[in-house]
């Protein structure tokens, strides 16, 4: 006798115990499902740490699809709006050396390159704001959209800064409230079931035993089910990405009125860089860096130096307790799913905070694990298989995207930058893309899947932001594809100049979205 899975058990709390819940009882629930259950137990022990955090805009769709509204969003969470991220000193060319990497596309990307333009024609402009009018929206600090807009829609694509801690709140209350989760208060005390094979059940510190078909392993890096029963390690991957560490603080405003930056702000120091997140009432900034490269005091003394030198934080009375640091193993789990266990968030693996990708993922992971719930246990190795497969792509992907950052920088002002600069540290798919884009820019079809974490427009603003140039620059197409594109750039030099005359800034819009609650 088949027996359906019907029982989703999740363990662990947080951004990822909570989204994940929310999204595979929404996903079923949008299927017609009304017979899958989905229980959460969280220790009461372990706390919730909100450093500020970057998220995509595919959590707009996220939070539709769960049914949370914008303005709540913004009420509870201390929101802002972000557009993508400014890099500053990372290429280390010249004294401007300041990049974007925005979440809009270049225009007509889907069936246009416009990168072959812009080395023929306009290389001497920033690449990013020859091709979307979003990087000068993001430099003059505008939102996305203008006052009275939809939620979730907008003049120039777009995410959120938040903090993690009061969002998990959040998802917690909407999950338990509205998509019927149940929530249990309680630590795991055992599992049981043979080391390495499916869970039985778990036994909790209250005496409760709970059972389940499948079992989702929230529990951070220690992935108590997927590494401590199932026996599933990491692949290791300090050798391409150093970091390990960050020192993070939370300093408010100067002012109520203090603009808010419309994008992550990331700045290369000399061992690492600077994560700077505005939200509502503070900022939340942060050093990551390599224990191998520095240690922990001058990390420090260059975050406290960058912190004291901005005159739109409220520093003055910070002491010694409000840096906290943070220890992190980069890696990525060798499978995802095994037997009737699947890991989501820090259970699945991390990498430095570079490029906000945490979220996404745990996205990504729930809401395929909602829509491909397995039918019964028979076809659980099949949906696990593509799980793992789909996923390991992904990590790989985010590897050499995050490694990319580092292996173009010509800095050499520490043994941290020239050890990045070094081939032998780079991921083969970086080297051999390189190889192919020192001839042509980056294409669509670089990339096998349609699921994509990062578009070949992504490689391109990195790419030209970081000062690459190709070694050779062939003449772009003519004829029809070149009236497009003309029509493409006349496009964005229009919307370039309509968006930062009309849109309001950050602030003055969360202001109206709150006003009219």
């Amino acid at each position: 006798m088949r027996v359906p899975i019907c029982e989703v058990l999740v363990v662990g709390g947080g951004t990822a115990g909570w989204l994940t819940a929310a999204l595979i009882a929404a996903e079923r629930r949008g299927l017609g499902d009304t017979n899958t259950r989905v229980t959460l137990v969280e220790s009461p022990d372990i706390p919730t740490i909100g450093v500020g955090e970057g998220t995509w805009p595919s959590l707009r769709a996220t939070l539709q699809r769960i049914g949370i509204n914008e303005s709540e969003l913004l009420r509870r969470t201390q929101a802002s709006f972000k557009q993508g991220t400014q890099f500053v000193g990372w290429s280390g060319q010249d004294t401007h050396d300041i990049y974007y990497h925005p979440f809009s596309l270049p225009g007509e990307n889907a069936t246009l390159n416009l990168a072959p333009y812009w080395l023929y024609y306009g290389a001497k402009q920033n690449f990013a704001e020859f091709v979307t009018p979003q990087a000068r929206v993001i430099e003059r600090g505008l939102a996305p959209k203008q006052i009275g807009t939809h939620d979730y829609s907008f003049a120039v694509n777009y995410a959120y800064h938040l903090d993690a801690a009061k969002f998990a709140e959040l998802l917690k209350e909407h999950a338990v409230a509205q998509l019927g989760v149940c929530h249990i208060r309680a630590n795991v005390d055992h599992i049981i079931g043979a080391p390495g094979h499916d869970i039985e059940a778990l036994k909790l510190d209250n005496g409760r035993r709970l059972e389940a078909h499948l079992f989702v392993d929230c529990t951070g890096q220690k992935a108590l089910l997927l590494d401590g029963h199932m026996g599933v390690k990491r692949v290791e991957v300090s050798q391409v990405l150093f970091n390990d560490s960050a020192i993070a603080a939370q300093i408010p405003h100067a002012s109520e009125h203090t603009p808010l930056a419309s994008a992550t702000l990331s700045t290369a120091t000399r061992i690492g860089w600077i994560w700077d997140i505005a939200l509502q009432a503070r900022r939340g900034i942060g050093h990551v860096f390599s224990s191998r490269h520095a240690d922990e005091q001058e990390a420090r003394s260059i975050l406290q130096a960058y912190i004291r030198k901005d005159p739109l934080l409220a520093s003055d009375d910070l002491t010694e307790d409000a840096y906290r640091t943070i220890r992190f193993q980069t890696g990525y789990r060798k499978r995802f799913w095994a037997g009737n266990c699947v890991a989501v968030g820090l259970s699945a693996g991390f990498v430095e905070p570079l490029e906000a990708s945490a979220i996404a993922l745990i996205e990504q992971s729930a809401a395929m694990i909602g829509r491909m719930l397995p039918l019964d246990r028979q076809t659980m190795p099949v949906v696990a298989k593509r799980f793992n497969a789909k996923f390991g792509y992904h990590w790989r992907q985010i590897i050499a995207f995050l490694k990319l950052h580092y292996a173009l920088s010509t800095r050499s002002d520490s043994e941290y930058w020239r050890a990045h600069a070094r081939q032998a540290s780079w991921p083969d798919s970086l080297r051999e893309n390189l190889t192919l884009w020192h001839r042509r820019p980056p294409d669509y079809h670089d990339a096998p899947m349609l699921d994509e974490l990062f578009p070949s427009a992504s490689f391109s603003y990195v790419l030209y932001g970081m000062g690459f140039r190709p070694t050779q620059v062939p003449a772009p197409p003519r004829g029809t594809e070149f009236d497009r594109a003309e029509t493409a750039l006349h496009r964005v030099r229009e919307s370039t100049l309509k968006f930062t005359k009309g849109l309001p800034t950050n602030r003055t819009l969360i202001a109206s979205i709150l006003g009219r609650e």
